[in-house]
């Protein structure tokens, strides 16, 4: 208990020394010890390091897993020590749901074929994406990880020993400083009583003359002084040769990031394969009605063209026509499309309506008038 109650006070002590020294750095009323402009560089490309891993870390997991709530779901679950459990991409559910509606729409219909055929190509790209997202976090994400959580902890916990280091070095410069001119002024002044504010309390015997303690708390001082100035540069050391370190974790880094590379590249180009893939299997039925389309659009646009130039656009016309070609109640014909004598006898209607063109039809009777053709 006493070791405990002596352990508790001299920790006190120590950290009230250290923030006086600091408070009087900060006002400018303390001097502090520099680090050489190498060692401040070292910590500066520490602190870059440092900053700039967060922010690529936190990136790639957004890249990787767009959902917030995903992301905390899972950092718990690490924070646990528990299996992440298996999630459905994006793509796997988009698979799903087009495999449910083929099947209930008509799997045999075109438009169920066809969903059926994405899917399963949704499928597949759902789980390269899975592959990886978890290459790309084993290879990428868990050395980051490893650097900020392991590494720079190491770091910083050194950083600020040797910030303490500092400043009991400083505050023994001080009481050295403190103590020699005390020492002068009882040199010059004659005995004196020694001023215990200004120095700390020792044990005195007070029968003793000033100039005696003055000097004997001077070599206390400067004992005190190489101890703290060989604790110091110790730990200066060491944190040296962790900054140092960073040059290590940049080479880590590096590789790490090739591998990220090349499982994104080999991402996309499995995507991309199944995509082709995908194309190809769609690829001649698109081609055969895009063909089909456009070959009846272009008929019935000759033939509207045809017939607005000849006949007359009156329904009298179409009573004229052969009943296989005319139109039946609904304007379609025996296949489903629409004729083009309906359809040319419509567009010169809407001609005529608007004084454009004139009946030329012989059943509807000549024009009004007609010159002579050029």
């Amino acid at each position: 208990m006493d070791f405990n109650m002596k352990k508790l006070a001299s920790d006190a002590g120590i950290f009230f020394t250290r923030a006086v020294q600091f408070t009087e750095e900060k006002f400018g009323q303390a001097e502090k010890t520099e680090l050489d402009a190498q060692f401040e560089n070292l910590l500066a490309r520490a602190d870059s390091t440092k900053n700039w891993t967060e922010k690529i870390l936190r990136q790639t997991e957004v890249l990787l897993q767009p959902n917030p709530s995903a992301r905390v779901e899972e950092f718990l679950y690490e924070k646990l020590d528990r299996k992440v459990p298996s999630r459905v991409t994006n793509g796997e559910l988009l698979a799903q749901y087009m495999a449910e509606a083929a099947s209930e729409l008509g799997p045999t219909t075109p438009y169920g074929k066809t969903l059926i055929k994405v899917a399963e190509a949704e499928k597949r790209l759902g789980a390269a994406e899975r592959d990886f997202i978890h290459t790309a976090s084993i290879n990428f994400l868990t050395p980051l990880r490893t650097f900020l959580e392991g590494d720079w902890k190491t770091i910083s916990k050194e950083r600020r020993l040797l910030h303490n280091r500092r400043l009991d070095l400083d505050a023994c410069k001080a009481r050295l400083k403190k103590a020699k001119a005390a020492e002068a002024k009882a040199t010059c002044e004659g005995d004196t009583v020694p001023d215990f504010q200004e120095t700390r309390p020792r044990n005195y015997i007070l029968s003793a003359s000033a100039s005696a303690l003055w000097t004997d708390e001077v070599d206390k001082a400067e004992q005190e002084l190489r101890v703290a100035q060989t604790e110091f540069d110790r730990q200066a050391e060491v944190t040296r040769l962790l900054l140092e370190g960073i040059s290590s974790t940049h080479v880590n880094h590096l590789r790490c990031l090739h591998e990220f590379v090349e499982s994104q590249t080999t991402y996309y180009a499995q995507c991309y394969r199944h995509m082709l893939d995908l194309q190809k299997q769609l690829g001649s039925s698109s081609l055969s009605t895009a063909c089909l389309a456009w070959t009846l659009t272009g008929s019935l646009a000759r033939e509207a063209t045809r017939r607005a130039r000849s006949l007359s656009p009156t329904w009298n016309c179409l009573a004229k026509q052969a009943p296989s070609q005319a139109p039946a109640h609904s304007g379609l014909g025996r296949r489903g499309w629409v004729q083009p004598c309906h359809l040319s006898c419509l567009l010169v209607t809407q001609l005529l309506r608007v004084g454009k063109v004139t009946p030329s039809h012989p059943a509807c009777g000549p024009p009004a008038a007609r010159g002579p053709r050029g």
